[in-house]
């Protein structure tokens, strides 16, 4: 994972306005004020991996040209998470291994994330939702923030991927 850190990639205008457009639905301030979400570096590093890993869902498939796509999304994130992290004064020799930890973090929510959605179990989603976002806690929101996960797979299932990769991804509403 760190290695591709290193690896030449294609940050290109779509690429970037895919992360942007995940960062931005993740920024959004109903999740901090209304559904506690801890607007914290964590809580905000946690939606932004929940909007990445929707989207990789998405883009899963056999064809080279999404994975070449996806990969660069990520390679984007994570090089964001580097310059967020030296920004904040991280030492150089400590950013390599938050970036790791970070990366697993992210594959270990990618990774639950779709086998409880592919599952369709919603008491699976709620129990993601409230480990994930409220540290185990019961949140009066879990189940429309647990609602609105839902709604956003749906709604990129219905993109085609090419308008994806064009750049235009659309989530669901948080209401």
């Amino acid at each position: 994972m760190i290695l591709s850190l290193f690896r030449k990639t294609k940050l290109s205008e779509p690429v970037y306005a895919v992360y942007n457009a995940i960062v931005a639905q993740s920024r959004r301030e109903i999740f901090y004020a209304q559904w506690g979400v801890s607007d914290t570096l964590t809580g905000r590093f946690d939606m932004i991996s929940l909007h990445a890993a929707l989207v990789f869902r998405r883009l899963r498939s056999s064809e080279k040209q999404s994975k070449d796509f996806a990969q660069n999304v990520f390679d984007c994130f994570f090089h964001d998470m580097d310059r967020s992290l030296r920004e904040m004064g991280v030492g150089d020799l400590s950013v390599g291994k938050r970036i790791e930890k970070m990366g697993s973090l992210f594959y270990g929510m990618l990774s639950n994330l779709s086998s409880i959605l592919d599952s369709g179990d919603r008491a699976r989603l709620i129990d993601f939702v409230s480990r994930n976002f409220h540290a185990g806690a019961t949140d009066p929101q879990v189940e429309r923030f647990a609602d609105y996960i839902v709604e956003c797979d749906t709604a990129l299932k219905s993109q085609l991927v090419e308008q994806i990769m064009d750049g235009k991804v659309t989530f669901g509403d948080p209401k």
